[in-house]
């Protein structure tokens, strides 16, 4: 199988809805272990988990709190138990993300998008290096955005920390590439999830008009390309943003 993920281990933070389970689905569906993370909601969490073995997958369940160190690292270690190893992380997890006027925003809610995009990653990272050194292998796929590329206005606490996780990958990723262990980051656009269900149809419609390819992506969209940088394939690339946003980037 191209891109097989056979014998390999995943954990996925935010992974029971919207794009962290298209990502979850797709590294189940080339034969790796999935670890789904959750925070809040049992119940949405237990569904993703019962879709997934539905599926086939080889699937486990654990909550934490992914701006928590503590709950990180047992969270990194309840699922190295349970699977034997952790080798592909893939931090996908965040919190609100409105757009509003520079006026508007406060110096706590720029602290939350710190959290989530930059201390967050940097917690897993910490907790699953170990083992993937270990092993003399390892992959580390941040889910970054588009808005940093495209500047975003009236969305600066989210594109400054995007740009912070972007950059932070890239620094990572020379630090550990002698290593075997990549660092990439995956930036979606605007792709509509249970997240959006209240957004202004305008501005749907607005945006829809500027993909080049014509069709929303999806969340398997994401999911795919987390799939190839997770893979054998990939072995040689590191340090790389791909946008997935059916031809918008013009950066």
């Amino acid at each position: 199988m191209s891109f097989s993920l056979s014998n390999r281990v995943a954990l996925i933070t935010g992974s029971t809805r919207g794009l962290g389970l298209g990502i979850a689905e797709s590294i189940a569906s080339a034969g790796a272990k999935v670890a789904l993370n959750y925070h809040g909601n049992r119940e949405v969490a237990e569904q993703a988990r019962e879709s997934l073995l539905a599926q086939g997958a080889q699937v486990m369940l654990v909550r934490a709190d992914v701006t928590d160190k503590e709950q990180v690292f047992a969270m990194v270690q309840a699922v190295e138990e349970k699977f034997g190893s952790l080798d592909i992380l893939v931090p996908n997890a965040t919190g609100p993300q409105p757009q509003k006027p520079i006026e508007d925003y406060d110096a706590d809610f720029y602290r939350e998008m710190y959290d989530f995009f930059v201390l967050s990653p940097f917690l897993l990272t910490q907790a699953a290096l170990p083992g993937m050194k270990r092993r003399g292998w390892g992959r580390i796929i941040n889910i970054t955005s588009e808005v940093y590329h495209a500047s975003v206005p009236q969305f600066t606490a989210y594109v400054a920390a995007k740009g912070g996780q972007i950059g932070w990958s890239r620094s990572l990723a020379v630090e550990l590439a002698s290593t075997g262990i990549t660092v990439n980051t995956v930036a979606p656009g605007w792709i509509p999830t249970e997240r959006h269900a209240n957004d202004p149809q305008e501005d749907k419609d607005a945006y829809l008009k500027t993909i080049p390819v014509g069709r929303w992506g999806t969340p398997r969209d994401v999911g795919n390309a987390v799939r190839y940088f997770a893979s054998e394939e990939a072995s040689f690339l590191t340090g790389q943003t791909l946008c997935v946003n059916g031809g918008r980037t013009p950066w």
